[in-house]
Parts: C-alpha cells; structure tokens; sequence
C-alpha cells in the first residue's frame, strides 16, 4: 500500500502527480496534482487510498469526493489536437503542467508517477510505480482516473456506439467495431495506428 514516507523525505509542499488515457485510442489525457494534508487526513481514507486500477469505480468515486476535505488539488488535460501535434508523451506532460497550475500555489517538490520528468515549475522527482509506493500520487491518479471517466461518460451521450462510458476509449472489441460501423469521430486520436489505419483504409 502507498504511503507518505516519500512526501516526509521532502521538504515543504509536495505534490503527487499522475496521469490517466496515455492508451486510449479516443478522448483527452487527463493528470492529476494532489497536495494531501496530513493533519486533516482520516485515518480510514489513508488506509484506502490506493493506485486507482486497483480500486472499483464506486471506490475511485467515493475517495475523489473526500480528498476535496483534506487535499489541495489541481487537474489538467491535453486534447485531441495536442496529443496529435505534441505525442502522447509530449501532450501528457502538458497535461501535467497544466494540473500543477490550476493548484494555485507552487510545490516545493512534485513527485511523478514514471520515469520521464516533465519540465515543471518545481523540482521534480520521478517515482517508478509511483501510485504504488507514494499516497499522493495513488491519490493523484484516483482524480485524473475519476475525472477522465466522467468525461468519456459524457461523450457517451452523444458518441453511443461506442461504448465509452464503458471502455474509456480504449480499444475493446465494441470500440472496434463500431468504428468500423460509425467510423471515426472528432474524439478520435488519428495519429494512433487503429485509427490512422482506418482513415488510410476509408479515404
């Protein structure tokens, strides 16, 4: 289970930071900058807080909605035309300094889920399957995870075919087909090889 040793290794504000959609062939990538308070955390969320993909969505849900008493958190996401224009990579790592600004204040440390630092304007330290060692980043990624979920689900209304409320956007089986059916819409992410593929198929 994460922990806050880390955070306690450093000193002033640290901020965890993670990322959610790098996969998915639709939808923007989303980050996450949570700074926990240690003081006004409950002993019964820190000892719930885990690496989202490891908790059920109700869980992720409930959790979300708690932090918002005891964490200062800031969300950021890049869009379609940027992860065609900057990469996935690129695009996530303005996701990411986006999520860092919208905190308000400036960590004196970030800890980022990975092993590629984005340029910040704090230092930064990477941290390996970081939402499985450090309580912020789990917590970090619990938001961006929740957070892109409710976005893809409103896609849903309107895309249906393709189950996104379901699927995230990511390549199931559904997805395929009904691109095949439906085809792409603007919430595809055309430089990915499905749907680029596509595209080179159809016109």
């Amino acid at each position: 289970m994460p922990d806050l040793r880390l955070e306690q290794d450093c000193e002033g504000l640290v901020a965890g930071i993670d990322e959610v959609g790098r996969g998915p062939w639709a939808g923007p990538v989303v980050a996450a900058a949570v700074i926990l308070d240690p003081a006004s955390l409950p002993d019964d969320l820190t000892g719930t807080i885990d690496d989202s993909k490891k908790l059920s969505a109700a869980k992720r849900e409930d959790i979300a909605a708690r932090l918002c008493h005891c964490a200062r958190i800031g969300i950021g996401a890049a869009t379609i035309s940027e992860i065609g224009t900057l990469n996935i990579l690129g695009a996530t790592f303005r996701a990411m300094e986006r999520a860092v600004t919208a905190l308000g204040i400036v960590p004196d440390m970030a800890l980022v889920d990975g092993n590629r630092a984005p340029a910040l304007c704090c230092p930064v330290r990477t941290v390996i399957k970081g939402d499985s060692i450090s309580l912020s980043i789990a917590a970090a990624s619990i938001v961006a995870k929740v957070t892109r979920d409710r976005i893809m689900t409103r896609l849903a209304i309107r895309y249906p075919d393709f189950g996104w409320e379901r699927n995230a956007g990511y390549g199931t089986a559904q997805h395929r087909a009904a691109l095949e059916r439906v085809g792409v819409t603007p919430h595809h992410r055309k430089t990915y090889a499905p749907i680029a593929a596509l595209l080179n198929a159809r016109y």
